[in-house]
């Protein structure tokens, strides 16, 4: 058993990466997976509406030198883009709520068909904890222990996953992608709508897009735990990217200014 338990630790001290000592050995047991899922979601949703409206301005911008054209895209980008977040997160959590809220009534109804079917849920849920390494005897006190406290917390989350403090909030999604949407398209917009030289706006709005890039896939690698330095690159790599490929569409096309 000994000999077990030291395969087990030395295993366990071996870091992920496999670049030398652990990335955590002088912050122990700091995790990463429970921070505020809604600011990741922010961080990306701010992230879509830098690179939107950044490469629809720079596209129309290669094919104008008109100054209220470009004004004109850049608002009409973070509007449409903004409205179109908010529906999509709402329609979508909308779904996810009232598929979870299904499984949970199902769960409550089955255990008021009675005891014959109240057994029936303990021994499942019983197998659950049996799968997750208890035995059989501490896994059934476990399950009943649970059931006697909270018979439906207990089915929701160890047999469905979902916890019933945080069910899904379709208003709050939908608010919250509107709003970081319109904050990181506002950044290229910002930077280019003031500017009369074309050639001098365009160079604004890739520079302050690129130092907002940078700032954002640095953010989100440090709330997930991950590289900064390579979150970052792959963020402003892929916002690149696009915005080259959008200002060569706008190039190609060319068009006078009216």
């Amino acid at each position: 058993m000994a000999a077990t338990v030291n395969d087990v630790e030395s295993s366990l001290r071996q870091p992920l990466n496999g670049h030398g000592q652990s990335e955590q050995e002088h912050d122990e047991h700091v995790h990463y997976s429970h921070r505020a899922p809604w600011l990741r979601a922010f961080v990306l949703g701010a992230n879509d509406g830098l690179v939107s409206v950044a490469s629809l301005m720079l596209g129309v911008g290669a094919g104008s030198t008109d100054l209220r054209t470009m004004q004109l895209s850049g608002v009409a980008g973070l509007v449409a883009g903004a409205l179109s977040m908010a529906c999509g997160e709402y329609i979508s959590v909308s779904s996810q709520k009232d598929a979870e809220e299904a499984d949970i009534e199902k769960e409550r109804l089955e255990q008021l068909k009675g005891p014959e079917a109240r057994q029936q849920e303990l021994q499942e849920l019983t197998g659950i904890y049996v799968a997750r390494g208890l035995t059989e005897e501490l896994a059934r006190q476990v399950a009943e222990q649970l059931t006697a406290t909270d018979v439906l917390r207990a089915h929701a989350r160890d047999e469905l996953g979902i916890d019933l403090d945080e069910l899904a909030n379709p208003l709050q999604a939908s608010l919250t992608s509107a709003l970081a949407f319109s904050l990181g398209a506002g950044m290229p917009l910002a930077a280019g709508s003031f500017i009369p030289d074309a050639q001098t706006r365009i160079m604004a709005v890739a520079a302050a897009t690129t130092a907002a890039l940078l700032a954002f896939g640095a953010l989100g690698a440090s709330l997930g735990g991950a590289s900064v330095v390579k979150g970052a690159l792959r963020v402003l790599i892929g916002g690149w990217l696009a915005m080259a490929v959008t200002f060569g569409i706008g190039y190609a096309f060319n068009v006078a200014p009216a």
